[in-house]
Formats: C-alpha cells, structure tokens, sequence
C-alpha cells in the first residue's frame, strides 16, 4: 500500500512540474499570444522607411523587418513554430489607444519615444533617432521657420511636430496658420498642392516621401532642428517578460551588426516601390545608441546646455 501511495504521489509530482500552471507561468502579451496563436503588429501606410505599404499593398519598411524578428523571438520562446501574424493600420491618432486597449501587440511605425507617452505605453530601445525638421519647394525660398508668418503650415494630427511648432510659435512669435493631414502622405499632398508652404515632420519621413513624390527634385529639407527625437517600437506598459524579450531581440541585432545592415536596405539602397534611394546616412546618435542601447525619452536628448 505504502508502495503505491508514494508512487502515486512520484506520478501527481511529475504531473504537476510539466504542467503549465506551476511551470514559470506566462503573463502579459506572451500569454495572449500563447492563447490565441496570434500577434497583432501595428503598422504604418506611409511612415517612409520604417513602415508602408508597397505596390502590393503589404506592409514593408525598416520596423517592419525589426518587429519581424521580435515575433521570430516569440515563436522560439513559446516553442510555437506557427504565429499568426496580423497588421493593423494605425493612425497617429489611434496608435496608442490601440496598444492600450489590447488591439495592437507591437507598433512598428514611426513614433516618438517621450515622457508623456511612457506613462501610457513603454518603448523597446531605439531603434532610429530623427530631427523634426520642414520640407519646402525649393521655388518658395523659404529656408527658415522665420519666414512661415501669416503662411500655412502642414503636420499630421496626432504626431510631436503639432506641440513643437506651437512651443516655437510662442517662443518666436511667429503667426503661422496650422493645417492638418491625417496621415503623413496626406500632409504631403497638401505641400505637394500648395494648401501649405511647408510640412513639418521627422526629417526621415520627409526624405521618403520626398524621394517616392512625383517630382523629386523640386523639394528641399530646409530649417532649424525643432527637436531630437528617438523612435522605437512601442508595445504594453508593465510586460517586462516581452520588453525583455523585445529589448534582447533589439540588443543582438545591434551586437551582431545587422541593424547596420537593415540601416543600409532601407536607408541606403534603392527601395519599393520605385526604386529610389534616400541616401539618408545614420545619424552620429544612432551609430552610439547602437553601442550603448537605450530607452531613453526624447526629452533625454534635448536637455538644455
């Protein structure tokens, strides 16, 4: 009798060690995934290069590639060879509600890491650093953000650029007149139309939209630098399983020297949809971010001397 009760008891033990709930247990986002066999990937239609759209209407683009390996981590870290994979556009406007709510696991747009956002989401380390600065016709002969009184002003609602150039009217006493596109390509089309003198954006996303415009040539970033903002992946505040592991994906990319890589395919090489490059070489604060990685705020990068 005492032979089988401590049998059973070896075999209720055993049990137990292999089963889920008293092995590390999942939380947050790995749950989720492990649950559904999805992850949902916010994604961006014209944010150039770190995610859009190609000619095909997939969703391409430098974050893209990078979220691309944070869900390869994930599969191996739940031993699931199959995720589904879902994008879900967003919009400046709803890309943080979206990861708040539980729609979206990871956004892999354009967005800025800075303090206000960090009480709402957290940010894996950067992964691109941009300087918010305007695009112009070079026919205007506008060159400073002086010369913008009195004159229309594109930015896309939603985005940093909105309070900066309130901050620098204040600041300067310029009297521009702000107009909005919902989207980045929209706030394009209204410089590209004259409904605006200037677009005030990333410097990055305007490089893009400059390169894939209809005519290339006639387009200038021109301006003061109104901001140093670091862009990274954004995912679910209090998930330190999947920031760690997100972090930890970021951080080998950098250590083996393939983000220097992804840098030159899309930065630095012709890409969809026609083929342009944008000869955009990285930044002096990128190439030491990729030696110390960070998740340091914007507001890290602009502290008055």
């Amino acid at each position: 009798m005492k032979f089988w009760s401590r049998l059973s008891l070896l075999l209720v033990a055993g049990w137990l060690a292999a089963t889920p709930a008293f092995a590390e247990e999942l939380t947050g986002t790995l749950k989720k995934v492990k649950e559904t066999g999805t992850i949902t990937m916010g994604i961006r239609e014209s944010s150039y290069p770190l995610s859009y759209l190609d000619d095909k209407q997939q969703p391409i683009g430098y974050h893209i590639d990078i979220c691309n390996r944070i869900v390869d981590a994930v599969r191996r870290e739940l031993k699931m060879p199959v995720i589904r994979v879902q994008h879900q556009p967003v919009t400046s406007q709803n890309r943080i509600p979206l990861v708040t709510n539980g729609t979206v696991d990871l956004e892999c747009g354009s967005t800025t890491n800075n303090e206000a956002r960090a009480k709402q989401v957290a940010f894996v380390d950067t992964t691109f650093v941009t300087n918010v600065r305007m695009a112009v016709k070079k026919k205007s002969g506008i060159t400073s953000l002086s010369q913008l009184g009195g004159k229309p002003v594109a930015t896309t609602s939603g985005t940093t650029s909105v309070q900066l150039m309130r901050a620098n009217e204040k600041a300067k006493g310029i009297d521009f007149k702000e107009v909005y596109g919902k989207d980045h390509a929209d706030s394009f089309l209204l410089l590209e139309t004259d409904r605006a003198v200037a677009f005030v954006m990333d410097d990055n996303l305007l490089a893009g939209l400059i390169a894939t415009s209809k005519n290339p040539q006639d387009y200038a970033i021109v301006g003061e630098v109104l901001n140093v903002e670091p862009i990274a992946i954004m995912i679910r505040r209090d998930d330190p399983a999947f920031k760690k592991l997100a972090d930890d994906t970021v951080r080998g990319l950098m250590k083996s020297g393939d983000i220097n890589k992804l840098y030159a395919k899309w930065f630095m090489s012709p890409i969809p949809p026609k083929n342009v490059s944008m000869n955009f070489p990285m930044s002096d604060t990128l190439k030491e971010l990729i030696k110390n990685p960070s998740d340091a705020p914007a507001e890290a990068f602009n502290k008055k001397k």
